[in-house]
């Protein structure tokens, strides 16, 4: 198991610069941001507004099971995503897979933007919804690899911790945007025009991104670890290798390490889709909360993130990942039941307490998580393995999160049966880590400590 320090696994030659580090590290952090916005504005509008333009039903329950099933959907594709970005990620590298992922994503959400409603062409709009919400999840599903992999490859001695949480500060600032966008399209409009045409607006602001992915394309070059990697790949005493797929080396060896790892961050992705688009429609339909009310607690909520995160892949540079890791999903598991109990209260104060204790533990998991998946895995299967672990747990966790929230509390009556299925995904996750730590000493890093080791094949 590869647990190298941050210098570029077998690197060779001049390394790279404290400028070309910092302009790949800022380019891998705008992309995660557009990508994630992207990716976010259809969560917020499966709980707003979805539900009535494309399912519409006498049940707005019904229509709001609807719309985040549509949002599920998108998670299933992740991980196809992220194994065919994987592949020729690996073996072309990481930047062009990572511009593909940008244009497609800019693509479709514009695209949702302009589609017709259900009034307007029939059972032809949720189709093509779905249709397009599976097009974002193969996007989202290459893009998270590749620009996790752009920061840390690049990473100096001992910060790639820190240089990979800069790509999950793109979570937080892509619901910060995708929040302020949605608020400013309320203020502009009434409750028709918002539920007509104004939520279209920042779906259609999605087409941004396809500057940022030119950029890329122009102005980055490719990470100094995927090009001695293909330098070791075409050497005669490694043509053998060199011919064997990335996944198929994954799962026939690496297998149980994907595994753990998406066990051990499914709580994660499912408390983060629970806060940022189960609580708003359960917050506005259940609790009668207003809608700009909770959508200004999320945005306030997720400015803190941007400090946490980086603090906490910080710490794992010196403590160890899976002990910065651990220690926030133990707080998810205590803090499941008070954050529900302080949101039943439809106290806005009381919301943003809960909330942001919640966040806290997440981004506690968040800031360490790029760099460890990386490290679980050798440079020239890294984004395949990094990739996959990562997907997987996005469809464990945050696909069907908030669609078993409105069928838990529909079923039970109570939040309590929502609060206890993260509890149930957090004893996962500790199990999880705690056979990952096992893994991590057997090859010579305690406690997921960085340190060199000889690649596992």
């Amino acid at each position: 198991m590869d647990t190298a320090p941050s210098a570029p696994h077998g690197s060779t030659g001049t390394p790279p610069s404290s400028r070309s580090r910092r302009r790949v590290a800022t380019a891998a952090a705008l992309a995660s941001a557009v990508e994630w916005y992207d990716y976010f504005v259809f969560g917020i509008a499966a709980a707003l507004v979805l539900g009535p333009a494309f399912f519409p039903s006498d049940s707005r329950a019904a229509g709001v099971l609807a719309s985040f099933a549509t949002f599920a959907v998108g998670f299933l594709a992740r991980p196809v995503g992220g194994v065919i970005a994987g592949h020729l990620g690996d073996r072309r590298g990481r930047k062009p897979m990572l511009v593909l992922a940008l244009t497609v994503m800019g693509l479709a959400t514009t695209a949702i933007g302009l589609l017709p409603s259900y009034d307007s062409i029939g059972l032809a709009a949720p189709v093509l919804l779905v249709v397009l919400r599976l097009v974002q999840g193969l996007a989202v599903g290459a893009q998270w690899g590749g620009a996790m992999l752009m920061a840390t490859e690049y990473a100096p001695e001992g910060k790639r911790g820190l240089y990979g949480s800069l790509v999950q500060l793109g979570v937080p600032l892509g619901v910060m945007s995708a929040n302020t966008v949605f608020l400013l399209a309320g203020a502009v409009t009434d409750e028709r025009s918002f539920g007509t045409w104004g939520w279209r607006v920042p779906f259609l602001v999605g087409v941004l991104v396809l500057l940022l992915a030119r950029y890329i394309h122009t102005h980055v070059e490719e990470t100094p670890a995927f090009r001695a990697a293909e330098e070791e790949l075409a050497a005669a005493e490694r043509a053998e290798e060199a011919r064997r797929s990335p996944l198929r080396t994954i799962l026939r060896h690496h297998l149980r390490t994907v595994l753990l790892a998406g066990g051990s961050f499914a709580v994660n992705t499912a408390t983060f889709y629970i806060l940022i688009t189960g609580v708003l429609d359960y917050a506005t339909r259940e609790l009668e909360m207003r809608r700009t009310s909770v959508l200004a607690v999320s945005l306030l909520v997720s400015l803190t993130q941007l400090a946490l995160i980086p603090a906490a892949a910080a710490l794992s540079d010196r403590i160890g990942r899976l002990r910065v890791y651990a220690a926030g999903a133990v707080g998810l598991l205590l803090w499941a039941v008070p954050m529900f109990l302080l949101i039943d209260t439809a106290s806005l104060l009381w919301l943003a307490v809960g909330t942001f204790v919640g966040s806290c533990f997440l981004s506690i998991m968040y800031g360490p998580q790029a760099a460890l998946f990386a490290e679980l895995f050798s440079a020239e299967m890294r984004y395949t393995g990094a990739s996959l672990g990562y997907q997987i747990s996005a469809i464990l966790g945050g696909g069907l999160a908030p669609f078993l929230m409105v069928l838990l509390l529909e079923a039970s009556g109570t939040s309590m049966a929502v609060a206890g299925y993260i509890m149930v995904l957090s004893v996962i996750a500790l199990v999880s880590i705690r056979l990952l730590t096992r893994r991590t000493a057997a090859s010579g890093g305690p406690d997921g400590r960085p340190k060199a080791a000889p690649t596992q094949r």
